[in-house]
C-alpha cells in the first residue's frame, strides 16, 4: 500500500519559534545530511513507551537521474536482520512529483508470518552540498501484503531541477545526480498489533479467544459479558443450571449457556442476538445504551433465581457478595445502632478523589452528629454521635462501579467526569474493614478487568481489558476484535485526565464520538473487577469440556454441522437439481386447489417430497431412489413431467419415456424454470411378466386414446375435498361413463339410486359443471385434468348444512378454499391463560360480523362485544382499532390499501378485546383520554373513558370517578382543562359538550388547588407552563396559578413549590420568566425581588424553565429489564 505526503497521521500547524533579542544563547546549527547521527536525532525522534529493536541508515547515490527507468530500486541493506531498499519512481507514480518508498528487500516472498514495525525517514539531499535537503517521516507495519510504504508526492519535479532549491543558490539535483538516505528504526511489538490495520485479522488465531458482535449499541453488554465469561467460576456456575427441559429462546439461562459455550469453541465472533431475545428485548432496546451496573445486578438476580434448588445454589453470593455495616455510634455514652447489609458491588465517587484509596476513604468517612443535628439514642436522649459505613467483609470477586457520570448543577444536565483517577494492579482492601472483621486471610486483590467508556454522556463506546489467567497478560475485548494489550494500555491510559504528550502545536485530540477537540482523555475506566489473590485459583479455575452441559454442546454441534452442510450444499449447488415429487398418496391427503400445494409445510403429509438429485444421474437411477423410499418395484414406476398451464395451474403433461436420459437433460428439455423440477410418479396397476402395462401405451383405434384424469371427492357432511386417485378413460367416452368408475373407486354399490354431480376444476376460480352426455373430447378434457364429484343432496339436506354455516355445493366450497386464510387472534391485554390465543381458518370475504361470530364461538363469548385491533409488523403490538363497517371484509382489513390502517401491519394476526358493552352501544359513545393529575403536578394517571356522544364534561368526570374510585367531595372540586402545545387552551365547564372536543385533544383534570380556595380579593389567575431552555420545548402539565399583589418572586416560589409538588434541588434549579401568549415570544426572566403582579398582564404566561426529566430518561431508554 502506498501513501503520499498528505496522508501523514498528524497535521501539525506551523509553529513560530521566537528567540528573545537579549538572549545570550546561540541557536543550534541545523545538521547536514551527511552527519547521519545528528540527522537521525533531529528528524527521527524516538516514540515514547516503545522499545527499540534495531536502528540503521543507508544512502543511495543516484546518478543519471533523467535517464532512469520508470521504476528503480536502490541497493539492498540490512537492518534488524531484514533486507531493505528504497523504491523510486523517478518520474512520478502518476503524479508530477518524484515518488520515494521504503520497501522490504527479500528476493522472493518474505517468510511466513513476517512483519516489522518501522519508523523511517527518507532524506533527499544534494551530494555536493549536504546542507540542501528535504525529508519526510512515516511509520508502518511492513508485512507480506504491505511490503512498501512511503510518499507518492515526495518532491515536486520543477523544484528539484530548479537552479536554486529554496533560495539556497544550488539545485537539489545537480549534474543529474542526487543522494537519498533512509533512516530506519524498528520497534518491538509487545502486543502483536502495533500499527496493525486489522485487515484479515483473526482474533482466535492471534489470541485464542473470540469477541462478541455488536448488534447496534450493545458494546456495553459485550464488555460485561466478556468480564463475566472470564470469571471462570461464574461461567461454571451458569453451566450447572439445569436447562435441558427448558431449552427455549425465552430462557435467559439457556441462552447464556449457549453464548458461553460458543465463546469457548467458536472460531469467529459470536452473536448476542439469541441472548437479547431471551431477555425480551425488542429492536429499540438494541440501539439504547444502558447502565452496566443495573444490567449486571439484574442478570445476577435472574441467574440466582435459576440456580435455586440446584447444585449451583448460592454460588454467586459466595463469589460476589460482601458485607457492610451502617452505624451510628454515640461518642459520650456506650450506645450504637447498626445494620449489616449485603452488597454485590460498590459505587465509588470519582469526582474529588485522585485514586481508589481516596474513594474508599471517602466512602467510609465518618460524619459527626452534634449541635442541632444530635442523635436521639434510646435511653440516653440527644447525644453527640458518629455516623458512617464500614466494611465487614469483601467478596472473592470485587466489582467496583466508578461514578463517571454525575449531575452537573451549573449545566443542569448529566455530564461525564473525565478527571484523572488512578487504580492499582494490586489493591489492599484491609484498611477499610472494621476492627472486628476476620483478617486471618489477606485482603489483597489483583486487577482482573477494566471496563472502559470512551466518549461523553450522550455518545460513546464501551470495551474491556481483561486478564483471563492469574499470571497472564491483559487483552483488549473491543466487540468482535480481541487483541493483546500492555499493562499501560489497561491501566494508565484509562485513568482519564489530561493528555500528557500532546504533539507540538496541537490543542487536543479529537473525540471520535463527539467530533470535538479536548485536552482530556475521552476514554476512562467506569468499572473495575478485582479478584482476591488468595482465591484466584478458585475463581480462575479451568473450565473443561466436561463442565459444559452435554445438551448445549450437542445442540450447537448439530447446528454447526447443519450450517456447514448448507454451506457445502451452496458450493455444490450447480451439480445438483432440486426435484419436487408428488404421488397419489400426496394427492389423497391434500385438501385444496390443484393436485398439491408446492408451498405447504414440509411436515404435512400432503407436502411434495423434495429430492436433491445429481444432474448427471439418469431417470432410471432416480426411479430406483424413489423405489427404495416408497418400497415399490422400480419397474412399475413412471415419471410424468408437470407443467405450468396458462391458467396458472400445475398439471402432469407427459411421461418421461427414456430412462437413460440424465435428469439435467430431462429438466432442460421438459422442465419449467421453477426452483424445482416438478414430477408426478405413477404406479402401474397391471403388469405382465414383471413389465408394467400403461393404458396409454396400448394399441388404439383412431385417436380414441385413453386420457389421464384425476378425481376429487367433495363430502358436504364432513366439509372435505380430497383426492381419491386417477383413472384412464377414452377420449370418445361420455362424461357419464366416469360414474361407474367412480362408484367402483369409492366402493359404492353400482345399482344404487345415488346421484352424482360432476364438475371440472379448470382453474382456481373456475369450477364448471359437466354435462353427462358430452364426450370427453367435446368437454375438452386432456391429460392431467381434474374432475370433482359429489353426491346430489335433497333440499332439506342442503338447508341443514347451510344453517350450520357450511357449504352444500362444491362450487361454494372451492370459493371458500380460494379465499381461505388462517388468522391468529391474540388478546390485546394478555392474561397468560390457556386458550386465549386461537387460530381460525376463515374466508377472506367474511364481513366483520361473520368473522367476529367465528371468534366468539371459539372464545365462548358474545361476538357483539368483541373489538379487533390490527398488529404492527415491527413491534408486534396492537396498533389501530378496526371499525365495524358493512362494506369492509376480512381481506381488506388485513391487506389495507388507501385506508386508515397501517401498511406496516401483520396480515395474519389481529388482536381482540372483549368489551363490557356491545359494539352497537359503543358506537353511541365517544372514547376520550383523560389524565388525572395529583400531588401538585408530579403524579399522573391516564384513563380511557367512554362517554355518550351527546354527553358533557360532567359525564366525563362521572366516568373518571368510577374508574379512579374518587370520593364525591373530590369530584365536586374537579376541573378539566384542554391543552394545546403544552399550554392551557381553556377550562372546560361541566356543561361543555364532549362533541365539541376535537379528537386527539389533550385533556387533564385536577382537584381545585389550595391557592384558588384561599385566593383573596385582588389575587388574579395566570396560566403557567414548563419549558426546557427554549419556549417551544414544552414539557409537563400546565397549570393555573394565583398571583398576589405586592408579593416578591422569592415568596411566590414557596407557593409555587407547593402548587407544583416540585421540591428541593429540582425546584431550586427552575428559572422563572414571563412570556407573551403570541407565538415566537422570548422569555423575560424574573429576579428574586420582582413582583409578578406588577409586571404581568392578561397577555402574559408564567413560564418555568427547567430540564425535562422525562426527556432525559427517555433519551437513555426505558429501565433495563431481563424477562
Amino acid at each position: 500500500m502506498l501513501i503520499d505526503e498528505y496522508d501523514m497521521v498528524e497535521e501539525k500547524p506551523e509553529v513560530a519559534i521566537i528567540t528573545p533579542a537579549d538572549s545570550s544563547e546561540e541557536p543550534e546549527p541545523e545538521p547536514v545530511a551527511d552527519d547521519y547521527e545528528a540527522m537521525k536525532a533531529q528528524i527521527l525522534p524516538e516514540i515514547p513507551d516503545l522499545e527499540i529493536e534495531a536502528e540503521g541508515h543507508n544512502t543511495w547515490c543516484i546518478e543519471n537521474y533523467r535517464s532512469l527507468a520508470k521504476r528503480e530500486h536502490g541497493p539492498i541493506f540490512q537492518c534488524g536482520g531484514f533486507p531493505w531498499r528504497i523504491l523510486l519512481f523517478p518520474h512520478g507514480n502518476n503524479v508530477d512529483h518524484a515518488s520515494f518508498y521504503l520497501e522490504q528487500g527479500f528476493e522472493d516472498k518474505p517468510p511466513e508470518g513476517w512483519y516489522a514495525c518501522v519508523q523511517f525517514t527518507l532524506v533527499l539531499w544534494n551530494k555536493n552540498d549536504p546542507s540542501i535537503y528535504t525529508h519526510l517521516t512515516a511509520q508502518h507495519r511492513f508485512n507480506a501484503d504491505e511490503g512498501d510504504w512511503g510518499f507518492t508526492r515526495f518532491a515536486e519535479f520543477r523544484k528539484m531541477f530548479a537552479p536554486s532549491w529554496e533560495d539556497r543558490g544550488r539545485p537539489m539535483v545537480e549534474n543529474d545526480a542526487v543522494n537519498v538516505t533512509a533512516y530506519l528504526r524498528i520497534y518491538k511489538d509487545p502486543t502483536g498489533v502495533l500499527w496493525h490495520n486489522f485487515n484479515g485479522y483473526d482474533s482466535k488465531k492471534e489470541t485464542g479467544m473470540v469477541g462478541l458482535k455488536n448488534q447496534g449499541a450493545t458494546c456495553y453488554l459485550n464488555s460485561l459479558l466478556q468480564s463475566l465469561y472470564f470469571t471462570n467460576a461464574f461461567r461454571k456456575a451458569v453451566y450447572q443450571i439445569p436447562t435441558e427441559h427448558e431449552a427455549d429462546r425465552t430462557n435467559s439461562a439457556w441462552a447464556l449457556q449457549r453464548l458461553f459455550y460458543q465463546l469457548q469453541t467458536s472460531e469467529s465472533a459470536v452473536s448476542t442476538q439469541e441472548l437479547t431475545q431471551s431477555f425480551g428485548w425488542e429492536t429499540r432496546h438494541i440501539f439504547e445504551q444502558q447502565d452496566v451496573q443495573e444490567l449486571s445486578r439484574i442478570l445476577m438476580e435472574r441467574m440466582e433465581e435459576r440456580m435455586k434448588g440446584t447444585e449451583a445454589e448460592n454460588a454467586l453470593a459466595k463469589m460476589f457478595v460482601g458485607k457492610m455495616k451502617t452505624y451510628i455510634s454515640c461518642i459520650n455514652v456506650d450506645y450504637e445502632s447498626s445494620r449489616i447489609e449485603d452488597f454485590w458491588d460498590i459505587q465509588l465517587n470519582v469526582s474529588g478523589n485522585r485514586n481508589l484509596d481516596d474513594s474508599f476513604r471517602d466512602y467510609i468517612q465518618v460524619e459527626t452528629m452534634d449541635g442541632e443535628n444530635k442523635y436521639f439514642a434510646e435511653g440516653f436522649g440527644l447525644q453527640d454521635a458518629k455516623k458512617g459505613v464500614i466494611f465487614e467483609s469483601f467478596p472473592q470477586v470485587l466489582h467496583l462501579q466508578l461514578k463517571r457520570f454525575e449531575y452537573d448543577v451549573n449545566r443542569d444536565a448529566m455530564m461525564k467526569v473525565n478527571d484523572r483517577y488512578e487504580f492499582p494492579e494490586m489493591f489492599d482492601a484491609a484498611p477499610y474493614l472494621s476492627k472486628d472483621a476476620d483478617k486471618s486471610e489477606p485482603y489483597i486483590y489483583q486487577l482482573h478487568g477494566v471496563l472502559v467508556h470512551s466518549g461523553d454522556f450522550n455518545a460513546g463506546h464501551y470495551y474491556a481489558f481483561i486478564k483471563p489467567t492469574k499470571d497472564g497478560h491483559f487483552y483488549k475485548f473491543d466487540d468482535d476484535r480481541v487483541t493483546r494489550a500492555t499493562l499501560k494500555e489497561a491501566l494508565e491510559e484509562n485513568f482519564g485526565g489530561d493528555y500528557t504528550n500532546l504533539p507540538n502545536g496541537n490543542t487536543g485530540y479529537r473525540n471520535p464520538y463527539t467530533r470535538t477537540l479536548s485536552t482530556k482523555r475521552s476514554m476512562s475506566a467506569y468499572m473495575l473487577v478485582y479478584i482476591r489473590q488468595t482465591r484466584a485459583d478458585n475463581i480462575l479455575l479451568p473450565v473443561a469440556e466436561q463442565d459444559t452441559p452435554p445438551h448445549i454442546a450437542r445442540q450447537l454441534n448439530e447446528e454447526r454441522a447443519f450450517i456447514e452442510k448448507k454451506r457445502k450444499d451452496r458450493e455444490e449447488q450447480h451439480l445438483y437439481l432440486s426435484v419436487g415429487l408428488i404421488t397419489d398418496g400426496h394427492f389423497k391427503e391434500y385438501q385444496g386447489l390443484d393436485l398439491a400445494s408446492w408451498d405447504s409445510d414440509p411436515k404435512s403429509k400432503s407436502a411434495p417430497d423434495i429430492y436433491r438429485v445429481q444432474r448427471a444421474s439418469t431417470v432410471r437411477e432416480f426411479l430406483q431412489t424413489i423405489s427404495e423410499d416408497k418400497h415399490l418395484p422400480a419397474d412399475l414406476l413412471r415419471l410424468w413431467v408437470m407443467v405450468n398451464r396458462q391458467n396458472k395451474t400445475v398439471r402432469p403433461d407427459q411421461p418421461l419415456m427414456d430412462p437413460d436420459m440424465t435428469m439435467d437433460e430431462a429438466y432442460s428439455k421438459y422442465g419449467t424454470r421453477d426452483k424445482w423440477f416438478r414430477l408426478w410418479v405413477e404406479v402401474a396397476e397391471n403388469s405382465e411378466d414383471g413389465r408394467p402395462i400403461w393404458p396409454d401405451m396400448q394399441a388404439q383405434v383412431g385417436n380414441n386414446v385413453p386420457i389421464l384424469v384425476f378425481l376429487k371427492y367433495f363430502d358436504p357432511q364432513a366439509q372435505t375435498l380430497r383426492g381419491v386417485g386417477h383413472i384412464y378413460i377414452k377420449r370418445h367416452a361420455k362424461v357419464a361413463d366416469m360414474v361407474p368408475m367412480i362408484q367402483e373407486l369409492m366402493g359404492w354399490s353400482p345399482g344404487s339410486a345415488l346421484t352424482i354431480a360432476l364438475y371440472e376444476e379448470i382453474k382456481h376460480s373456475m369450477i364448471e359443471p359437466m354435462k353427462p352426455k358430452m364426450t370427453l373430447q367435446q368437454a375438452e378434457i386432456q391429460d392431467g385434468d381434474i374432475v370433482c364429484f359429489q353426491k346430489v343432496l335433497s333440499d332439506s339436506e342442503v338447508s341443514a348444512i347451510q344453517q350450520a354455516g357450511n357449504y352444500a355445493n362444491v362450487k361454494d366450497f372451492y370459493d371458500y378454499l380460494l379465499n381461505r386464510i388462517v388468522v391468529k387472534f391474540q388478546p390485546r391485554f394478555p392474561k397468560n391463560v390457556d386458550g386465549e390465543v386461537i387460530e381460525l381458518p376463515l374466508n377472506k370475504k367474511m364481513s366483520y360480523d361473520q368473522f367476529a361470530a367465528k371468534v366468539g364461538e371459539a372464545l365462548r363469548v358474545d361476538p357483539t362485544h368483541i373489538r379487533f385491533t390490527t398488529v404492527n409488523a415491527t413491534t408486534q403490538k396492537a396498533k389501530t382499532t378496526v371499525r365495524r363497517h358493512p362494506n369492509l371484509n376480512l381481506y381488506q382489513i388485513l391487506h389495507p390499501q388507501f385506508t386508515s390502517y397501517s401498511p406496516h401491519q401483520r396480515n395474519d394476526v389481529l388482536c381482540y378485546e372483549v368489551l363490557d358493552i356491545s359494539l352497537s352501544e359503543l358506537d353511541t359513545k365517544k372514547s376520550m383520554r383523560l389524565v388525572w393529575v395529583t400531588e401538585g403536578l408530579t403524579k399522573e394517571e391516564t384513563y380511557e373513558l367512554l362517554v355518550a356522544k351527546n354527553g358533557s364534561i360532567g359525564d366525563l368526570v362521572a366516568e373518571l370517578q368510577k374508574k379512579a374510585n374518587l370520593d364525591e367531595e373530590v369530584v365536586k372540586e374537579i376541573k378539566v382543562y384542554s391543552v394545546q402545545s403544552g399550554k392551557i387552551q381553556k377550562e372546560l365547564p361541566p356543561s361543555y359538550p364532549v362533541s365539541s372536543v376535537a379528537d386527539f385533544t389533550q385533556l387533564f383534570a385536577e382537584r381545585t388547588p389550595e391557592d384558588e380556595h384561599t385566593a383573596e380579593e385582588g389575587d388574579r389567575p395566570i396560566h403557567a407552563f414548563h419549558f426546557d431552555k427554549e419556549p417551544n420545548k414544552v414539557h409537563g402539565w400546565p397549570f393555573k396559578f394565583f398571583i398576589k399583589p405586592g408579593e416578591a418572586l422569592k415568596d411566590t416560589k414557596v407557593r409555587l413549590s407547593k402548587r407544583t409538588g416540585i421540591k428541593g434541588k429540582q425546584f431550586d434549579n427552575i428559572k422563572f420568566a414571563l412570556i407573551l401568549k403570541s407565538p415566537y415570544s422570548k422569555p423575560s426572566y424574573l429576579a428574586e425581588d420582582d413582583v409578578i403582579a406588577d409586571i404581568a398582564d392578561s397577555d402574559n404566561l408564567l413560564a418555568l424553565d427547567h430540564v425535562n426529566k422525562s426527556r432525559t430518561q427517555a433519551s437513555k431508554g426505558d429501565s433495563i429489564f431481563i424477562r
